[in-house]
């Protein structure tokens, strides 16, 4: 099964609230997840943004693939920086 880290859009009509989820890559947007990691908030300013970093390393270092923006919000917290610190440290 194809993991991938990608938001899911909750929310209001024209308030945009997501979550960030592991999901399979063949469900629907919105569909099934398997696990909820966190949030992001871009109607507040500045946005706001809360990740659960255990989970996170844990899906990354299991082969989950995040989606763009994904990438961009964990890269903005430092967690992709940490999963590719340890990636160095295994190979070593």
């Amino acid at each position: 099964m194809a993991v991938k880290l990608r938001l899911k859009r909750m929310g209001a009509k024209k308030k945009p609230f997501y979550r960030i989820v592991a999901a399979d890559s063949r469900t629907k947007r919105d569909g099934i997840t398997i696990e909820d990691i966190g949030y992001y908030n871009p109607v507040t300013e500045p946005a706001t943004v809360k990740v659960d970093e255990e989970k996170v390393l844990s899906w990354l270092s299991n082969g989950a693939q995040p989606t763009d923006t994904v990438r961009d919000i964990l890269s903005k917290q430092g967690i992709m920086k940490k999963f590719h610190e340890s990636k160095m440290k295994k190979g070593n």
